[in-house]
Parts: C-alpha cells; sequence; structure tokens
C-alpha cells in the first residue's frame, strides 16, 4: 500500500521532468550501448551498487529488458538523466523500493559526469516529484565510503538518520556501512 494520491492502474503515469540542464526520461531499448559505455561497465560505479559490473552489452541488454517491462508497474518510477544541451544519457534515477509507504530512492551515473552537480540536479526534481504525488517522507541510503553519493544527498536536503551494517545485497553479500537518509515535506 502506497501513498500514492492518485495511481491509473495499470499504466505508468511517470511524467518527463526538465530541469535548468537535465531531461528525466523514460530509458528505452535503444539506450543499452549507452547505459553499458557511461556506467554500467564501470566497478568505480558499480562497487557501490546493488548490482555488478555489466561485463559486455549483452548483460546491459538483458538487464534492460527487465528494467522496460517494469514500466508496466504503476508504482515503477525510473528515469534516464539526459543532458538537455546534447541530448547524451549519463546516469539513471528511480525508486528502488518502498519502506513503510515511503519511496526509497537509488541513482548512478558514469563517472565522466561526477562532480558538475548534475545528480543532485536530478535528485531535487525526483523529490520535487515525489512529494507533489502526495508522498510525505523520501529515503535514500549510501555507502559510508561513498563520499560523492553522501554529499550529493546532504546537498539535496536529506539528513542522516542512521547508520548500520548490512550485506551489500543479494548478488554482493559482502557486509557493508550505509548511512540511512530522510527527507520530509515541508
Amino acid at each position: 500500500q502506497h501513498n500514492r494520491l492518485s495511481v491509473n492502474e495499470g499504466a505508468n503515469d511517470m511524467r518527463e521532468l526538465k530541469t535548468e540542464r537535465l531531461t528525466l526520461r523514460h530509458i528505452r531499448e535503444d539506450d543499452a550501448q549507452r547505459i553499458f559505455d557511461c556506467w554500467a561497465s564501470k566497478p568505480e560505479v558499480t562497487k557501490y551498487l546493488t548490482w555488478p559490473t555489466h561485463e559486455s552489452v549483452e548483460t546491459t541488454k538483458q538487464v534492460l529488458g527487465f528494467w522496460l517491462k517494469e514500466y508496466e508497474d504503476p508504482n515503477c518510477m525510473r528515469w534516464g538523466i539526459e543532458l538537455r544541451e546534447t541530448g547524451e544519457l549519463i546516469g539513471m534515477i528511480d525508486v528502488v523500493g518502498y519502506r513503510h509507504g515511503n519511496p526509497v530512492i537509488g541513482y548512478c551515473s558514469g563517472p565522466a559526469y561526477w562532480g558538475n552537480g548534475y545528480m543532485t540536479e536530478a535528485l531535487k526534481a525526483v523529490v520535487e516529484e515525489l512529494f507533489s504525488m502526495g508522498y510525505a517522507e523520501i529515503l535514500i541510503e549510501a555507502m559510508v565510503d561513498n563520499i560523492g553519493s553522501n554529499r550529493v544527498i546532504e546537498k539535496a536536503g536529506f539528513t542522516r538518520v542512521a547508520t548500520y551494517e548490512q550485506p551489500q545485497s543479494r548478488w554482493k553479500p559482502e557486509i557493508v556501512t550505509i548511512h540511512a537518509y530522510r527527507l520530509q515535506r515541508k
């Protein structure tokens, strides 16, 4: 049971979002090569994610097929992050799950685009969209040693509420230390 104000049953009503420098849009089948080249094949990105580095674009195509199928779920919110100026896809941001009905956000981007404020801009846009949909609280987590991501989260206005250890994911069972953050609608 999610705290959405309205849901079109069976239809994904996720809107395209525009910021000063970015367009947040549905990912598409033809994004596979770009996703692989830009971030899915980069160990410096995937070391902080729940999924392993993609060994080939074939892996990315398989995963992308799964992600695209998830758009059939009206609660699926997954945006490709595109630079408005060039149309380049530079990352993804999505609601990776819900905790007590509150959305949990996850994101990643290509290392070539780190340090430019793009992810902070994308995160703020998604937060604004989720609040406008009626959510009162948004959650996000980052591994403690992912300095850049923790900085993005704090710049977007989130407050750290806990630090704990847990397995990174079912695909990566090693224990990692996580900062948990939340942001409440004013």
